[in-house]
């Protein structure tokens, strides 16, 4: 087996890509991020990475609230657009003609047309290099029903979540073929 080195570098493959909402004092605004991940199961949080020169920087870190908003095969462009457009000289819902819903417990709107919204306030902020970590705690969670089996559970299937590869620097989708469900290999005797 031959292996190449590389510089170290953020080769994780595959990273959610998602869309965050925030509400600054004149309107709401989008910043796409990859830099995102679940990291406490108890009380629910999530993290996300933002470089201190983008807009939405310092409107989550002033409001310190935001949503999360999954981005979907039918996102791609939405959130393509939101990640390379700044929100300080576009009003991306009405640019996108997206859909603001009002959140039930922080004052960011929830993306409409987003498969899952998580309402998020910001608990911690670690400034890292390039980038500064918002720990999160997810205050309410929100799913649109067509995105549920019969059983109440997500369908990733119906859902189609989006992913970006860094590196490459693509989004991909296609998430629809199941390898195994958690514990399937202990279940094996």
């Amino acid at each position: 087996m031959t292996r190449k080195k590389l510089s170290a570098q953020t080769l994780l493959i595959p990273l959610p890509v998602v869309m965050v909402s925030c509400q600054s004092e004149e309107k709401p605004n989008i910043i796409t991020l990859a830099w995102t991940g679940v990291i406490c199961s108890e009380p629910p949080m999530i993290s996300i990475s933002i470089r201190p020169s983008r807009y939405s920087f310092g409107i989550i870190k002033r409001t310190k609230e935001f949503v999360l908003n999954t981005v979907n095969e039918d996102l791609v462009m939405q959130a393509d657009f939101c990640g390379s457009h700044s929100g300080r000289d576009v009003d991306k819902f009405k640019e996108l003609n997206l859909t603001p819903l009002k959140a039930d417990k922080v004052n960011a709107p929830l993306i409409g047309e987003s498969p899952i919204n998580l309402e998020c306030r910001v608990r911690d902020i670690i400034e890292l290099g390039t980038h500064h970590l918002f720990i999160s705690e997810i205050v309410e969670t929100h799913i649109d029903d067509k995105y549920l089996d019969s059983k109440g559970k997500p369908d990733i299937a119906k859902i189609k979540p989006a992913v970006y590869c860094t590196g490459a620097s693509q989004y991909w989708g296609g998430l629809s073929k199941t390898l195994g469900t958690y514990g399937y290999t202990a279940k094996k005797k």
